[in-house]
C-alpha cells in the first residue's frame, strides 16, 4: 500500500499494519498482485460475448486488429460492454426492491414486518390512482400496493408509474427520444438480447437502450426500493449517530451487518434488542450487543435507528482485522468473496444469508421473509455464543470515531425548510420553495449529489472529501448517499459544525435551517431521493430539471450499479461527473456520444475527470452557466 494512501487515512494505517502482523490478506495486497491491469479491458475493447473469442481490437485505429471475428468494431464492443454493466446494475438495485415489496406483502400488524409510515403508504397509493387509498384497511392496502409494485417488474404494457413525478418537460423528452422505461425486467432482458452476438451493432442504439434500462433503475427499482422501505421501516428523520472503526466496542458482542437489503438488517436489529438475547450476551461476559453497519446496510440502519456506521466499502476487511468482531452478517452486493477466509484468521463467524449471494467458506443461514425474525435470532445467538472465543491478544480497535447527523429524507429536508417559511404565508410551507429561493437568489450557487463507492484506483475517500469540501467552500450544498455518505461522515462533514467550512452564503443557510452543509440521504438506492428532490424543485419552477444548477458526481465509483445510476442521472437531465473513467476509451465515437452528443437530445452529458480539484472547477463553470441560462 502506498505511503500516500496511508498518510491520508490513519485508520487504514493502523489496520493494515495489524493485518501484516496477523498474516491477513486485504484488498490492497490483491491490488498489488494484479500489477499492470489489462489495457484492452481498461479501454473496453475486449469482447467475450461468444466462444469465437475472446477478441481484442485495437483502441488505436490502424494499429492491430480493428474488428472482432464477427466483424464488431471498437465502438460496438465498447457499447455492448458498457450496456451489460447497466443491465447488471439495474438488476441489482431492482432485485433489492423486489425483496422489499415481497416483505411488504408479508406485512401484518402482529408480525415483524409492519407498516410504520401509513401516511406515506396512502400518499403513494393516491399517486398510483388507487381508488380507496384513504379508506382501505391499512394492511389490505399494503398488500394491494405490493402487488401493484410487483407488476412494475413485469407488466406487459405501459411505462413505469413513478415517471409522472418528473415535470412534463422532462417526460416529453423521454417520450420523444424513446427512453421511457417499460417494465423493469423487460428493459433488462431487452438490453441483454440487444447485446447478444449478432444483434445490435449501432453504438448509439445500444447506448439509448442502455439509458432506458438505467432509467428503469432510477425511476423504477431504486425508487420503489426507497419508498416501500420507508413505508415498512419508517421514513428517515434527522438523527445523531457516529462513524468509523472506533464504534466497535471491545466490551460488547459486535455484529457487523454488511450489504444492501434492509429486510435482513431490520430483523437483526430487532433480534439484538430482545431482552433474552441481551441477557445471553451478559451471561457470556459481554456488556451487551453492539450492531454496526457497513456500506449501504449501514446507511439503512443509521438513518432509521441511529445504528453506528463502522465504515464504507474499503473498510469491510478492517472491521474483522480489529479482532473484536463476533460475526459478519451479509446479504447482497459489494461483499468481498475473501471475507470468510479473512474471518478464519480471527474468531469471527461469517454468515451469508441470501441465495442470490451465497458465499462459501463458513456458514449459510438462509434469510426468508416468511421466517425472518427466527433467522435473525439464530444469527444473533451464533454471534453471542462466539464472544468467549475472542482472542484478546488480537484485539486492536482504532480509537477514531466521528459524531454525525444522518437521515435527511426528502420529507425530513422539507420539514427543516418549513422552519424558515413565514408562518403568515401559506406559500412555500411543506414544499422545497425555500431551497429553490436561495438557489435563485444566489445565496447558494447550486447543488451537487455526490454518490458512489470506493475504488483503489483513487486514494480512498480522498476524492469524495476533496470534492465536498471544495464545493461547500464555494456555496454549493451537497447531498450524499452510499459510500460517499460514509466518507463524509468520517470526515465530519455531516455535522452542524461543518458549516464553518462553507462559503458565506451556504453558512447562512445552514445556520437558518439548522442543517449540515452535506446532507446524508441514505443508501445507493436512495439516489432516487435525490432525483425526487431535484424534480420537485424543477416542477416548482415549471422547468426541465436540465436547466437547474445541479450536478451528479461519482468521484470513486467502481460497481455496475454505479454505471446504471450514471445513466439514469444523465437521462434525468443532470450532468454527471465521473472520477473513475469508465472502460470506454477504446471507442472514440462512443466516448464522444457520452460526453458531447447526448447533450443534444437528452439535455445532459457525462464528464470524465480524475483530478478532484479540476473536477470542482469544471462543476463551478457548469453551475454558473446554468445560472446564466436561467437569468439568475
Amino acid at each position: 500500500m502506498s505511503n500516500e494512501i496511508l498518510n491520508y487515512d490513519k485508520v487504514a494505517e493502523a489496520s493494515l499494519a495489524k493485518a501484516q502482523r496477523d498474516g491477513a490478506e486485504t484488498m490492497w495486497d490483491r491490488r498489488a498482485a494484479q500489477k499492470t491491469q489489462c489495457g484492452f479491458g481498461e479501454a473496453g475493447v475486449c469482447c467475450r460475448i461468444c466462444s469465437m473469442g475472446p477478441c481484442r481490437v485495437s483502441p488505436v485505429p490502424g494499429k492491430g486488429a480493428e474488428r472482432g471475428i464477427c466483424g464488431a468494431n471498437a465502438d460496438t464492443i465498447v457499447a455492448r460492454n458498457f450496456a451489460r454493466m447497466v443491465a447488471a446494475g439495474t438488476s441489482s438495485h431492482s432485485d433489492h426492491a423486489r425483496d422489499i415489496v415481497h416483505a411488504m406483502h408479508h406485512a401484518k400488524a402482529e408480525g415483524p414486518f409492519k407498516i410504520r409510515d401509513e401516511a406515506k403508504l396512502r400518499r403513494i397509493a393516491k399517486e398510483w390512482d388507487v381508488v380507496d387509498a384513504d379508506t382501505k384497511e391499512t394492511y389490505a392496502l399494503a398488500h394491494q400496493m405490493a402487488e401493484l409494485a410487483l407488476e412494475e417488474f413485469g407488466k406487459p404494457f405501459g411505462t413505469l408509474r413513478f415517471l409522472k413525478r418528473a415535470p412534463q418537460a422532462r417526460q416529453d423528452i423521454w417520450a420523444r427520444e424513446g427512453i421511457e422505461p417499460r417494465a423493469i425486467d423487460q428493459e433488462v432482458v431487452t438490453l441483454l438480447h440487444s447485446t447478444h452476438m449478432g444483434c445490435a451493432a449501432d453504438y448509439e442504439s445500444i447506448f439509448r437502450r442502455g439509458m432506458r434500462t438505467g432509467m428503469a433503475d432510477g425511476w423504477g427499482g431504486s425508487m420503489i426500493g426507497t419508498e416501500f422501505s420507508d413505508i415498512l421501516y419508517g421514513t428517515p428523520t434527522a438523527r445523531a449517530s457516529s462513524s468509523n472503526l472506533g464504534v466497535i466496542d471491545a466490551e460488547m458482542v459486535n455484529i457487523m451487518v454488511h450489504g444492501h437489503d434492509p429486510n435482513l438488517s431490520e430483523m437483526v436489529v430487532l433480534a439484538a434488542k430482545d431482552p433474552a438475547m441481551v441477557e445471553l450476551a451478559k451471561s457470556v461476559g459481554a456488556k451487551g450487543i453492539n450492531i454496526v453497519g457497513m456500506c449501504c446496510t449501514g446507511n439503512e440502519m443509521t438513518m432509521r435507528h441511529g445504528i453506528k456506521i463502522a465504515g464504507n466499502f474499503y473498510q469491510q476487511e478492517m472491521c474483522i482485522i480489529t479482532g473484536a468482531m463476533e460475526a459478519v452478517v451479509v446479504d447482497v452486493q459489494c461483499i468481498f468473496p475473501t471475507m470468510p477466509a479473512l474471518a478464519k484468521t480471527y474468531h469471527t463467524r461469517f454468515v451469508s444469508t441470501s441465495p442470490k449471494a451465497k458465499i462459501a467458506g463458513d456458514i449459510y443461514i438462509e434469510f426468508s421473509e416468511a421466517t425472518a425474525l427466527d433467522n435473525a435470532r439464530e444469527i444473533v445467538e451464533l454471534a453471542v455464543k462466539n464472544f468467549p472465543n475472542r482472542d484478546a491478544s488480537k484485539v486492536e480497535i482504532p480509537d477514531i470515531k466521528q459524531d454525525t447527523m444522518v437521515g435527511y429524507s426528502v420529507e425530513a429536508i422539507i420539514d427543516h425548510l418549513n422552519a424558515v417559511v413565514n408562518t403568515q404565508l401559506e406559500d412555500g410551507f411543506g414544499t422545497v420553495k425555500p431551497l429553490t429561493d436561495v438557489i435563485y437568489a444566489g445565496v447558494i450557487r447550486g447543488a451537487a449529489g455526490i454518490v458512489g463507492c470506493n475504488n483503489p484506483k483513487q486514494v480512498h475517500d480522498y476524492a469524495h472529501i476533496t470534492v465536498m469540501e471544495e464545493l461547500i467552500k464555494r456555496d454549493v450544498i451537497c447531498v450524499v448517499t452510499g459510500c460517499a455518505a460514509q466518507a463524509a461522515a468520517k470526515a465530519g462533514l455531516l455535522t452542524l459544525e461543518a458549516k464553518e467550512k462553507c462559503g458565506r452564503g451556504l453558512l447562512e443557510v445552514c445556520e437558518r435551517v439548522n442543517i449540515p452543509p452535506v446532507l446524508h440521504m441514505g443508501s445507493c438506492v436512495d439516489i432516487s431521493r435525490i432525483l425526487h428532490l431535484v424534480n420537485l424543485c424543477a416542477d416548482l419552477k415549471g422547468i426541465d430539471p436540465a436547466l437547474l444548477p445541479v450536478v451528479g458526481i461519482a468521484p470513486e465509483w467502481m460497481s455496475e450499479k454505479a454505471v446504471a445510476i450514471a445513466n439514469y442521472v444523465v437521462g434525468s437531465g443532470i450532468n454527471t461527473y465521473l472520477g473513475i473513467i469508465p472502460q470506454v476509451l477504446g471507442g472514440s465515437n462512443f466516448v464522444k456520444l457520452m460526453t458531447e452528443d447526448v447533450q443534444e437530445f437528452i439535455g445532459a452529458h457525462f464528464v470524465f475527470e480524475k483530478d478532484p480539484l479540476v473536477m470542482v472547477d469544471k462543476i463551478m463553470v457548469d453551475l454558473e452557466a446554468k445560472r446564466v441560462g436561467l437569468g439568475i
